[in-house]
């Protein structure tokens, strides 16, 4: 399984790792010890999960084919992501819209007209229902800056949790900036997809993360402004220099190309 398979698992096991940090130096230990990679999330509706002695959000969201940050929304468990034994996990988001084939089921019947005697048949009805149209991204009251120059290699696919942001491709060594003001919540190189991470919190809901770099600049704790460099390009866990940049809105990622300026 490749790097960017990893990524959306990652970046969960990076914001969980925020809360049992105490240190603001950059971390360049060892790499962190594997865990089992997740699958793509599926939710399994009407179905839950009982935390058992020793469970982590992590692992059960694992073994359903969940990811970790999804089950956490939508369980509403805050961070650090305290789970307790006796707690039950929806393993679906409660306010998930109908399912497509309850809309099958509930579909309007179509009755074919009998023959009349006195008259030809008559065709039947059809009735068309209007295609559901994508969500709009939610406003934010950041004013977002490009976190680096160069091309756009990769772009972000709703639902594809291998294609959770940007990837912005460049020269190894170049400036990587925070995208917005905001605070480093994790600076560290121990998480399978990503490389050398850093993930600044802009506010409550706002998150932004900035992946594969060479080398970081900031520490934990650090607070930090737009433009401001906080990393180097590179290719720690990737195959060739770029920057993978994510925005995520309450622990869900969003498409950055909806925030960032025109270029």
């Amino acid at each position: 399984m490749g790097p960017r398979r990893n990524q959306a698992a990652a970046l969960v096991l990076a914001v969980l790792l925020v809360a049992g940090c105490g240190s603001t130096r950059v971390i360049r230990g060892p790499v962190a010890q594997r865990m089992p990679a997740s699958r793509i999330s599926a939710p399994k509706y009407g179905a839950t999960a009982t935390v058992h002695q020793g469970d982590t959000l992590y692992r059960i969201a694992v073994e359903n084919g969940i990811s970790p940050l999804d089950l956490a929304m939508w369980n509403s468990v805050p961070p650090p992501y305290t789970i307790h034994p006796g707690q039950r996990l929806r393993l679906y988001p409660s306010d998930r819209s109908v399912a497509r084939s309850a809309v099958a089921t509930a579909a309007p019947r179509v009755a074919a007209t009998p023959p009349s005697p006195a008259g030809p048949v008559r065709a039947p009805t059809v009735v068309s229902t209007p295609l559901q149209q994508p969500a709009a991204p939610p406003p934010s009251p950041l004013t977002w800056t490009w976190p680096a120059d160069g091309t756009i290699s990769s772009r972000y696919v709703a639902g594809e949790p291998t294609r959770q942001g940007i990837d912005i491709t460049g020269a190894e060594g170049q400036p990587v900036r925070a995208a917005a003001d905001g605070v480093v919540v994790y600076s560290g190189s121990g998480l399978v997809g990503y490389g050398e991470l850093v993930i600044v919190k802009h506010n409550d809901a706002w998150l932004s993360a900035y992946g594969h770099n060479r080398s970081r600049m900031v520490n934990e704790g650090q607070h930090v402004t737009a433009g401001q460099q906080i990393a180097q390009m590179g290719h720690t866990g990737a195959a060739h220099d770029l920057l993978h940049f994510e925005i995520r809105f309450n622990g869900k990622p969003v498409d950055p190309m909806a925030y960032l300026p025109a270029r």
